[in-house]
């Protein structure tokens, strides 16, 4: 957890320990580098945990990802709060939710909590800046987890405690892998 909570520091002090003349600038900005450094986070932990598998389930999960949020994009002609085009959804949120996601789905929440974190000022940072309105940062959120949701497997040996819900329903299963 020190490393995570280090390196989202540093992430963060270095993002604003730099002067802008527009706060919203600033912010529009840190929002642009997270949502390249999150996925890049993500792809880079599975070379250092030499994790094949997991590279695999990121390249599939993240396409994923980027293809359904950019069809819709095309297809759905919505206006930004800013004038421009292309509102719904939120490239930069899907994008850093499916990195984030992917930490923790394939990693823990031990790395993947930060990297949430990190996921949701970029979604704020979106609507900040009057890129994006609040539905088009929650559907990419939901994009870039359930995409990822779908093809990412936890790494090694680890449990997972899952809610189950269902007609007349209600409990918890485990979920294990060795």
């Amino acid at each position: 957890m020190k490393k995570a909570g280090v390196i989202t520091f540093s992430i963060f002090f270095f993002l604003f320990s730099t002067r802008y003349a527009n706060a919203n600038e600033e912010i529009e900005l840190a929002g642009d580098i997270l949502e390249i450094v999150i996925p890049s986070a993500a792809y880079a932990i599975t070379f250092v945990q030499k994790d094949q598998e997991g590279r695999n389930q990121f390249y599939k999960s993240f396409l994923t990802t980027l293809g359904i949020t950019y069809g819709l994009k095309l297809s759905i002609t919505k206006e930004r709060p800013n004038g421009g085009d292309m509102s719904f959804p939120s490239g930069h949120t899907s994008a850093a939710f499916s990195g984030a996601s992917f930490i923790e789905k394939r990693y823990g929440w031990k790395y993947g909590l930060p990297a949430y974190l990190c996921a949701s000022f970029v979604g704020w940072s979106r609507v900040e800046s009057d890129n994006h309105y609040p539905e088009d940062v929650l559907a990419g959120a939901v994009i870039g987890i359930l995409s990822t949701y779908y093809f990412a497997k936890p790494f090694k040996n680890r449990i997972h405690v899952k809610p189950v819900v269902g007609n007349n329903i209600y409990g918890v299963t485990l979920e294990g892998t060795w």
